[in-house]
């Protein structure tokens, strides 16, 4: 039996590289790397390598984007901003939030998979699954990690790709 294809954005960390292997079980896994500026860009690549490897993922792609660095904003990205202890009871967003992180990782990944061929004839018109390990109810009160958000995002990518384009936004975590 033919597994459907998936793109899994993987940053080398505990939550997506759990992910990683949801998405190894179920599909064909493309595997997908973004470097932003993040202040953890060399390690995150180490690992992310490593994973791909482990998993013996034929497709894999590293992007370099530099944009959320220059916008800054971020603890994550601007050196500047100092890198909070961990604060549980934390009401308000955390200083370690990267301003519409999600969005840009995922409009790459959107990409991508429409290129590898989203929906396309060939590949039975079943939807490519974009895995991200986003985890809602421990997301640091991260805004582009609600449910509510891929929800509307994936709402986005239908109306902003081909016709013949689908694709569903997994969160498994």
């Amino acid at each position: 039996m033919k597994r459907p294809l998936s793109v899994v954005l993987l940053s080398g960390g505990l939550d997506s590289a759990v992910t990683a292997a949801v998405a190894v079980k179920k599909t064909l896994p493309a595997f997908l790397h973004v470097n932003y500026g993040q202040r953890t860009e060399k390690k995150e690549l180490e690992c992310f390598n490593a994973i791909a490897d482990y998993f013996g993922v034929e497709k894999s792609l590293v992007v370099e984007t530099s944009h959320l660095s220059r916008i800054g904003g971020s603890a994550l990205t601007d050196k500047s901003i100092e890198v909070p202890g961990g604060e549980l009871s934390r009401s308000v967003i955390p200083a370690t939030y990267v301003p519409f992180r999600n969005a840009n990782l995922l409009s790459v990944a959107v990409a991508w998979a429409e290129v590898l061929g989203a929906g396309r004839a060939g590949r039975g018109g079943e939807a490519v699954s974009l895995y991200i390990g986003a985890v809602e109810e421990d997301s640091s009160g991260y805004p582009d990690c609600r449910q509510d958000f891929f929800k509307a995002f994936e709402r986005a990518v239908e109306l902003g790709t081909r016709p013949e384009t689908r694709i569903r936004i997994e969160t498994p975590l």
